[in-house]
Protein backbone atom coordinates (compact mmCIF):
# COMPACT_ATOMS: atom_id res chain seq x y z
CA UNK A 1 0.00 0.00 0.00
CA UNK A 2 1.40 3.41 -0.97
CA UNK A 3 2.38 5.64 1.95
CA UNK A 4 0.53 8.99 2.20
CA UNK A 5 2.67 11.90 1.03
CA UNK A 6 4.07 14.43 3.48
CA UNK A 7 3.33 18.02 2.47
CA UNK A 8 4.65 21.44 3.33
CA UNK A 9 1.41 23.25 4.10
CA UNK A 10 0.85 26.98 4.20
CA UNK A 11 -2.29 28.02 6.09
CA UNK A 12 -3.98 31.31 5.45
CA UNK A 13 -4.64 33.00 8.80
CA UNK A 14 -7.66 35.33 8.64
CA UNK A 15 -10.67 33.25 7.71
CA UNK A 16 -8.85 29.92 7.92
CA UNK A 17 -7.16 29.65 11.31
CA UNK A 18 -9.02 32.51 13.01
CA UNK A 19 -12.31 34.24 12.27
CA UNK A 20 -11.77 37.94 11.44
CA UNK A 21 -15.49 38.61 11.53
CA UNK A 22 -15.30 37.64 15.20
CA UNK A 23 -14.30 41.28 15.65
CA UNK A 24 -18.05 41.86 15.74
CA UNK A 25 -17.93 40.78 19.39
CA UNK A 26 -15.64 43.71 20.17
CA UNK A 27 -17.81 46.08 18.17
CA UNK A 28 -21.09 45.50 19.97
CA UNK A 29 -20.57 48.32 22.46
CA UNK A 30 -19.78 50.63 19.55
CA UNK A 31 -22.52 49.81 17.09
CA UNK A 32 -24.96 47.41 18.73
CA UNK A 33 -26.88 45.02 16.49
CA UNK A 34 -24.95 46.09 13.41
CA UNK A 35 -21.65 44.84 14.89
CA UNK A 36 -21.39 41.71 12.74
CA UNK A 37 -22.25 43.70 9.62
CA UNK A 38 -19.61 46.29 10.51
CA UNK A 39 -17.05 43.52 11.14
CA UNK A 40 -17.71 41.90 7.77
CA UNK A 41 -17.39 45.21 5.93
CA UNK A 42 -14.17 45.99 7.76
CA UNK A 43 -12.70 42.62 6.78
CA UNK A 44 -13.82 42.87 3.15
CA UNK A 45 -12.53 46.42 2.82
CA UNK A 46 -9.06 45.72 4.22
CA UNK A 47 -8.65 42.81 1.78
CA UNK A 48 -9.80 45.07 -1.05
CA UNK A 49 -7.29 47.74 -0.03
CA UNK A 50 -4.48 45.16 -0.03
CA UNK A 51 -5.47 44.04 -3.55
CA UNK A 52 -5.55 47.62 -4.77
CA UNK A 53 -2.18 48.49 -3.26
CA UNK A 54 -0.60 45.42 -4.84
CA UNK A 55 -2.00 46.30 -8.26
CA UNK A 56 -0.90 49.91 -7.90
CA UNK A 57 2.53 48.81 -6.64
CA UNK A 58 2.02 51.25 -3.75
CA UNK A 59 2.73 48.90 -0.87
CA UNK A 60 1.88 49.61 2.74
CA UNK A 61 1.69 46.80 5.26
CA UNK A 62 -1.56 45.15 6.23
CA UNK A 63 -1.85 47.20 9.40
CA UNK A 64 -2.22 50.32 7.23
CA UNK A 65 -4.86 48.61 5.09
CA UNK A 66 -6.72 47.61 8.25
CA UNK A 67 -6.57 51.11 9.72
CA UNK A 68 -7.82 52.73 6.51
CA UNK A 69 -10.59 50.14 6.20
CA UNK A 70 -11.67 50.95 9.75
CA UNK A 71 -11.83 54.63 8.89
CA UNK A 72 -13.97 53.80 5.85
CA UNK A 73 -16.39 51.79 8.00
CA UNK A 74 -16.63 54.55 10.59
CA UNK A 75 -17.52 56.92 7.78
CA UNK A 76 -20.15 54.54 6.40
CA UNK A 77 -21.81 54.17 9.81
CA UNK A 78 -21.27 57.84 10.66
CA UNK A 79 -19.31 57.05 13.82
CA UNK A 80 -16.43 58.91 15.39
CA UNK A 81 -13.58 57.37 17.38
CA UNK A 82 -10.47 59.08 18.68
CA UNK A 83 -7.07 57.88 17.47
CA UNK A 84 -6.57 56.14 20.82
CA UNK A 85 -9.93 54.39 20.58
CA UNK A 86 -9.16 53.27 17.02
CA UNK A 87 -5.81 51.84 18.10
CA UNK A 88 -7.46 50.02 21.00
CA UNK A 89 -9.95 48.50 18.57
CA UNK A 90 -7.19 47.57 16.12
CA UNK A 91 -5.34 45.81 18.95
CA UNK A 92 -8.28 43.43 19.32
CA UNK A 93 -7.15 41.70 16.11
CA UNK A 94 -4.41 40.10 18.19
CA UNK A 95 -7.10 38.51 20.37
CA UNK A 96 -9.08 36.63 17.73
CA UNK A 97 -9.79 33.03 18.67
CA UNK A 98 -8.88 30.02 16.59
CA UNK A 99 -11.71 28.01 15.06
CA UNK A 100 -12.47 24.97 17.24
CA UNK A 101 -11.04 22.50 14.74
CA UNK A 102 -7.72 24.28 14.20
CA UNK A 103 -5.53 23.04 17.05
CA UNK A 104 -6.75 19.40 16.91
CA UNK A 105 -6.42 19.49 13.11
CA UNK A 106 -2.88 20.89 13.21
CA UNK A 107 -1.86 18.35 15.83
CA UNK A 108 -3.11 15.51 13.64
CA UNK A 109 -1.38 16.92 10.56
CA UNK A 110 1.92 17.36 12.41
CA UNK A 111 1.69 13.82 13.75
CA UNK A 112 1.32 12.61 10.17
CA UNK A 113 4.63 14.29 9.32
CA UNK A 114 3.45 17.39 7.46
CA UNK A 115 5.37 20.66 7.83
CA UNK A 116 3.00 23.46 8.85
CA UNK A 117 3.27 27.24 8.50
CA UNK A 118 0.99 30.21 8.86
CA UNK A 119 1.14 32.19 5.62
CA UNK A 120 -0.46 35.60 5.83
CA UNK A 121 -0.89 39.04 4.34
CA UNK A 122 -0.31 40.35 7.86
CA UNK A 123 3.13 41.46 9.13
CA UNK A 124 5.04 38.58 10.72
CA UNK A 125 5.26 40.11 14.21
CA UNK A 126 1.50 40.74 14.27
CA UNK A 127 0.70 37.24 13.02
CA UNK A 128 3.04 35.63 15.55
CA UNK A 129 1.35 37.55 18.37
CA UNK A 130 -2.09 36.52 17.12
CA UNK A 131 -1.06 32.88 16.74
CA UNK A 132 0.50 32.89 20.20
CA UNK A 133 -2.59 34.41 21.84
CA UNK A 134 -4.80 31.88 20.03
CA UNK A 135 -2.51 29.06 21.27
CA UNK A 136 -1.82 28.01 17.67
CA UNK A 137 1.85 29.02 17.44
CA UNK A 138 3.27 25.91 19.21
CA UNK A 139 1.68 23.75 16.50
CA UNK A 140 3.38 25.57 13.59
CA UNK A 141 6.87 25.15 12.19
CA UNK A 142 7.01 28.71 10.86
CA UNK A 143 5.16 31.98 10.30
CA UNK A 144 5.62 33.44 6.82
CA UNK A 145 4.45 36.89 5.75
CA UNK A 146 4.05 38.48 2.33
CA UNK A 147 5.41 41.63 3.99
CA UNK A 148 8.88 40.26 3.17
CA UNK A 149 8.11 40.84 -0.53
CA UNK A 150 6.14 44.10 -0.17
CA UNK A 151 3.19 42.78 -2.13
CA UNK A 152 0.09 40.72 -1.38
CA UNK A 153 -1.66 37.49 -2.23
CA UNK A 154 -2.69 36.49 -4.85
CA UNK A 155 0.48 37.78 -6.58
CA UNK A 156 2.18 34.57 -7.80
CA UNK A 157 5.48 35.77 -6.33
CA UNK A 158 4.18 35.24 -2.80
CA UNK A 159 3.29 31.60 -3.42
CA UNK A 160 6.71 31.00 -4.95
CA UNK A 161 8.14 32.56 -1.80
CA UNK A 162 6.12 30.14 0.33
CA UNK A 163 7.70 27.23 -1.52
CA UNK A 164 11.20 28.65 -1.08
CA UNK A 165 10.71 29.27 2.62
CA UNK A 166 9.33 25.77 3.14
CA UNK A 167 11.99 24.15 0.92
CA UNK A 168 9.24 22.57 -1.14
CA UNK A 169 8.24 22.26 -4.80
CA UNK A 170 4.88 22.37 -6.57
CA UNK A 171 4.27 18.68 -5.89
CA UNK A 172 4.89 18.89 -2.17
CA UNK A 173 3.67 22.39 -1.27
CA UNK A 174 0.01 22.91 -0.43
CA UNK A 175 -1.95 26.08 0.29
CA UNK A 176 -4.93 25.77 2.63
CA UNK A 177 -7.36 28.67 2.78
CA UNK A 178 -10.94 29.54 3.58
CA UNK A 179 -10.79 32.29 0.95
CA UNK A 180 -11.56 31.20 -2.63
CA UNK A 181 -9.40 33.98 -4.13
CA UNK A 182 -6.42 32.65 -2.16
CA UNK A 183 -7.02 29.10 -3.38
CA UNK A 184 -7.28 30.34 -6.97
CA UNK A 185 -4.11 32.37 -6.53
CA UNK A 186 -2.16 29.39 -5.24
CA UNK A 187 -3.46 27.08 -7.96
CA UNK A 188 -2.65 29.67 -10.61
CA UNK A 189 0.92 29.80 -9.27
CA UNK A 190 1.22 26.02 -9.58
CA UNK A 191 0.68 24.89 -5.99
CA UNK A 192 -1.80 22.36 -4.76
CA UNK A 193 -4.61 24.08 -2.90
CA UNK A 194 -7.36 23.17 -0.47
CA UNK A 195 -10.49 25.21 0.14
CA UNK A 196 -11.79 25.11 3.70
CA UNK A 197 -15.50 25.60 3.17
CA UNK A 198 -16.53 26.48 6.69
CA UNK A 199 -20.14 27.26 5.81
CA UNK A 200 -22.48 25.43 3.43
CA UNK A 201 -23.58 28.86 2.18
CA UNK A 202 -20.10 29.81 0.97
CA UNK A 203 -19.63 29.88 -2.81
CA UNK A 204 -16.48 29.31 -4.83
CA UNK A 205 -15.73 31.75 -7.62
CA UNK A 206 -16.98 30.37 -10.98
CA UNK A 207 -13.56 30.42 -12.64
CA UNK A 208 -11.79 27.76 -14.66
CA UNK A 209 -9.60 27.02 -11.60
CA UNK A 210 -10.84 24.63 -8.92
CA UNK A 211 -9.34 23.46 -5.60
CA UNK A 212 -7.67 20.09 -5.36
CA UNK A 213 -9.67 19.36 -2.23
CA UNK A 214 -12.68 20.85 -0.46
CA UNK A 215 -12.98 20.20 3.27
CA UNK A 216 -15.22 21.58 5.98
CA UNK A 217 -12.41 22.05 8.52
CA UNK A 218 -8.82 21.07 9.36
CA UNK A 219 -9.87 17.88 11.11
CA UNK A 220 -11.37 16.65 7.85
CA UNK A 221 -8.22 17.70 6.00
CA UNK A 222 -6.11 15.57 8.34
CA UNK A 223 -8.38 12.57 7.75
CA UNK A 224 -8.23 12.97 3.96
CA UNK A 225 -4.44 13.36 3.85
CA UNK A 226 -4.02 10.35 6.11
CA UNK A 227 -5.67 8.24 3.43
Amino acid sequence: MEEPMNYSIGFDVYGTLVDPVDMGLHLENLIGDKAAEFGQLWHDKKVEYAFRRALMQQYADFTVCTQQALQYCLNVYQLSLSSTEQQQLMAKFAELSAFDDVIPGLMSLAKQGHKLAAFSNGPEASVRKLMSNAQVLPHLHDVISVDDLHTYKPNPDVYQYLMRRMLADMNSCMMVSGNPWDVIGAKSAGLQAVWVKRSPNKLFDPWEIQPDLIVSDLAELAKVLNG
